[in-house]
């Protein structure tokens, strides 16, 4: 893989690792209810289902999209139910205590989201696209990605968790921690929307 063609695929993943979107809005929730340190399995959990999608696109899996449309549409209603359960969950969060709370998304439930997270697949199908070209190194090249993913995209997913605990530190009272996790819910759930947009 050519030093410009690597350089290009670091941009695209810092980009698309640190932008809003439904992982780490998530992140940033998790980080405001529960803290950075049991928000850890979700923050590996992230990148470790996105590297398993792209060893599936980069496998074959992306003509399956193009042959079916109807995955697509699946996704998309299974993405925006589980966002929309999960701000409604958030939304009626209203203090930070482990007894109210209930439990951060576990390192496995982060996993299999992406497997229902359009922008995922999105990400995934449109790297492999656009950076693994024909050849004989096509293991090497997907090595590059995958590392690219994990490397580029975790610390980005950490400042996200890392915003809600700075965020968690800052905020005293219920009706502080309530305000913020319905603004937060509010943004997950319209996350959740957009995908029909």
């Amino acid at each position: 893989m050519e030093t410009t063609t690597v350089a290009a695929l670091m941009t695209y993943v810092f980009v698309m690792s640190i932008t809003p979107g439904p992982n780490n809005l998530l992140l940033a929730s998790s980080g405001l209810v529960f803290g950075m340190g049991r928000t850890l399995p979700h923050i590996v959990g992230i990148p470790t289902g996105v590297i398993c999608q792209l060893l599936l696109v980069g496998g074959g899996l992306g003509s399956l999209f193009a042959l079916e449309p109807r995955v697509q549409l699946v996704l998309k209603i299974a993405g925006t139910v589980y966002l929309l359960w999960l701000s409604l969950k958030l939304w009626k969060t209203d203090t930070m205590s482990p007894a109210s709370a209930s439990q951060p998304i576990s390192f496995w439930q982060a996993v299999s989201f992406q497997f229902i997270n359009p922008k995922s697949w999105l990400i995934a199908l449109t790297a492999i696209s656009a950076f693994l070209k024909a050849g004989s190194d096509k293991p090497y090249q997907m090595f590059i990605i995958c590392l690219a993913f994990a490397l580029i995209g975790t610390p980005c997913m950490v400042f996200w968790a890392a915003m809600g605990a700075g965020l968690r530190r800052s905020l005293s009272d219920a009706a502080k921690i309530r305000h913020v996790s319905r603004v937060l819910a509010i943004l997950a759930a319209a996350t959740g929307l957009m995908f029909w947009l």
